[in-house]
């Protein structure tokens, strides 16, 4: 296609953090107004207008209400995550940090989708199709129902997917392809933008569902444009500690299904293999009887998951401390280190204050914040928690615990591992399983007077703190 027909090219100023758009570079966003976040971008202008004739619109009683159709990708886990399966024609995006299995479970998914009569086709950008098929080979994918190109020239992989049309496309990655047209090397902002809109257009054309390998930046973020993930139809992240086995596959956005779903697989010699049910996967039982180490259950879609939250506080000598977390917001945990100091008095001014979230889980939903506190409370006093009890439940600014979403789904999850004991919040209103004994409480002090209770602890314990030893009874 000719220059001419495509329009000529025009250059703009993008930010990488809103997408906001400006003919001249500016040191300040417009927009969101962060620094330093403009880059440079090559555009085409519209040109001339599309010859034929334009579309009709249609009421939507007319288009009618047929679902798109699916196809199953293989592996369960991927098909909970992607809402039933694949939709023909979608755009899909997977990131990841590096070595976590992402070009693994891509090559994983063609094998599955593909046939001999139909393989799959996978675009190596990164690797040589003699590198892949090493990988193939350990994998035991080796065979003809995935055929490879190597091929980095976005026009060279729109071709073979509309010559093909493959069941299931796979470009790995999408930030080395290359569009001859446009200035720049691969991986800019510009380069990036434009092999999506072609190969967007190729997947609506062709109805072949593309998926493609994404890189991260430092900060976890999946790296191009901020509007790179509003382009795409499903936005999938793998995620998980590269030194452990277990590996989450987390939904981020999706036009066909519900979103924020989990898939759940360990990492092994043969790939990616299914985790049907989480049960022990991110518990140490050795651990759990440590001071600053309490049970939780979050939350993640129509999936819940029992997980240990550790901390650990430590004095300082000096002004500045430090809050640092591993699986959990950094704002958060200062957040809960704030309530902490001012609603229970707690002396973590001079402490530096450490958390994670054993087995390589992220928690991002609410309902943790209670474990999250009560093990930095625990760490600080040296108290132990009942390896029996989980602690459910959101921490306002006031030190109060709020209700959280799908508690019934929790408590069910944590009885089935046996657990016996659930602090729970006060307002709210749960059909506990049988097994389970529930403890409603209103605030900190209720939740942390049963950390300083706990059964079968074996270490001395700090003081109790006059404030909560004054405090009306919480524990139903």
């Amino acid at each position: 296609m000719s220059a001419g027909s495509r329009g000529q090219p025009v250059k703009t100023f993008v930010c990488r953090a809103c997408g906001w758009s400006s003919p001249k570079w500016q040191g300040r966003c417009g927009q969101c107004g962060e620094w330093n976040v403009m880059a440079e971008e090559v555009v085409r202008s519209s040109g001339p207008g599309r010859p034929g004739p334009r579309p009709r619109a249609l009421p939507l009683g007319e288009v009618g209400t047929r679902h798109a159709p699916r196809r199953s990708s293989g592996m369960a886990e991927t098909d909970r995550v992607l809402g039933g399966g694949l939709v023909e024609g979608s755009l899909i995006l997977l990131g990841g940090d590096p070595g976590i299995g992402k070009s693994t479970l891509a090559l994983q998914l063609g094998h599955r989708v593909g046939t001999s009569e139909a393989p799959a086709l996978y675009c190596a950008g990164e690797e040589s199709p003699a590198q892949l098929a090493l990988r193939a080979d350990r994998l035991g994918c080796l065979d003809d129902r995935v055929v490879v190109v190597g091929e980095t020239d976005v026009n060279g992989c729109v071709e073979a997917i509309a010559a093909l049309r493959p069941p299931l496309a796979v470009v790995d990655s999408v930030q080395t392809l290359h569009d001859q047209e446009i200035p720049g090397h691969p991986g800019s902002p510009s380069q990036v933008r434009s092999a999506v809109t072609r190969l967007m257009a190729c997947a609506k054309e062709t109805g072949v569902p593309i998926l493609l390998v994404g890189h991260v930046t430092k900060d976890g973020a999946i790296a191009g444009p901020r509007t790179l993930e509003h382009m795409v139809d499903v936005v999938l992240y793998l995620e998980g500690d590269r030194h452990g086995e277990n590996r989450l596959l987390r939904g981020l956005k999706n036009r066909f299904g519900p979103a924020s779903e989990l898939g759940l697989f360990r990492l092994a010699e043969a790939g990616m293999v299914e985790i049907g049910s989480a049960g022990r996967a991110f518990l140490d039982e050795q651990s759990l009887s440590v001071p600053g180490n309490v049970l939780t259950v979050t939350s993640e879609g129509s999936r819940a998951l029992v997980v240990e939250v550790q901390a650990l506080t430590v004095p300082v000598g000096h002004a500045i401390t430090r809050r640092t977390a591993w699986g959990f917001d950094p704002a958060r945990l200062n957040l809960l280190v704030a309530v902490l100091q001012r609603r229970a008095r707690l002396p973590l001014g001079q402490r530096d204050v450490f958390l994670n979230c054993a087995g390589g889980v992220r928690l991002v939903e609410p309902g943790v914040d209670l474990a999250a506190a009560l093990a930095v409370w625990g760490a600080e006093t040296n108290a132990g928690w009942d390896p029996g009890t989980v602690a459910i439940g959101e921490v306002g600014l006031g030190g109060e615990i709020r209700r959280v979403r799908c508690l019934e789904a929790r408590l069910a999850e944590a009885a089935a591992l046996g657990i016996r004991r659930a602090v729970v919040p006060a307002g709210q209103e749960v059909q506990a399983p049988a097994s389970i004994e529930c403890h409603p409480v209103a605030d900190l002090a209720g939740a942390a007077r049963l950390l300083v209770a706990a059964p079968g602890r074996a270490r001395p314990v700090r003081a109790m703190p006059r404030w909560m030893a004054e405090a009306p009874e919480t524990v139903a």
